[in-house]
């Protein structure tokens, strides 16, 4: 019973040092913020140009980079291209519209996302399309919903009543993908967007 006793006590003493020793991940990192305005600004740029997915923010957080962007999809009628991705994992938190979204990871007729992408370069990094998921989830998104897509989950949006904006949050442990600072965005918005073309815009 006393060398469990001493056991313990030793154990408890320590416990301070090693709280003490604990040192955040991501050492005297800034926070950051973004103000409505400016997410407003994207979701407008979305509808005058037809865009879809746009990074606003991607951040060093010590262990992982964190993302926030925006995405504007329009009526869908007909299934849409399932997307996945390796090492990004998103959350989605709807500001408007509604949708019908599958979740799963047994993806049909896989085939990996072109490296050229700008979503793939910039956003959510390698993975793949499919055409439809195997026993996948399904849910009805609506204003205010969230909804937590890990990696390697396939995601498809299967029906868009009129049209869902969402604001994205993407979290990259493997920092596969870039910085972007509020410069960045800035300049951004001053520019007249090129031509995206290619597929995959999950």
């Amino acid at each position: 019973m006393r060398t469990v006793v001493r056991a313990l006590t030793a154990g408890l003493l320590a416990l301070p040092v090693f709280l003490a020793a604990q040192e955040p991940t991501c050492v005297r990192c800034p926070g950051t913020y973004v103000p409505v305005s400016e997410i407003q600004a994207y979701v407008d740029r979305a509808v005058t140009y037809n865009l879809v997915d746009q990074q606003i923010r991607q951040v060093d957080a010590g262990k992982t980079n964190l993302a926030v962007g925006v995405v504007r999809r329009g009526k869908l009628e007909r299934p849409g291209e399932v997307a996945e991705h390796d090492f990004v994992s998103e959350v989605y938190h709807v500001i408007e519209g509604s949708a019908t979204l599958v979740l799963g990871p047994d993806l049909v007729g896989k085939e990996r996302r072109p490296a050229t992408l700008e979503t793939v370069r910039l956003f959510n990094g390698p993975g793949n399309n499919a055409k439809s998921i195997t026993n996948g989830v399904e849910y009805h998104l609506e204003q205010g919903d969230a909804v937590i897509i890990p990696a390697g989950t396939g995601h498809q949006f299967t029906k868009i009543d009129d049209h869902i904006v969402y604001l994205m949050v993407r979290v990259d442990p493997d920092k596969v993908t870039p910085h972007r600072t509020e410069s960045d965005s800035k300049e951004y918005l001053a520019t007249k967007p090129a031509s995206r073309g290619g597929r995959g815009d999950q």
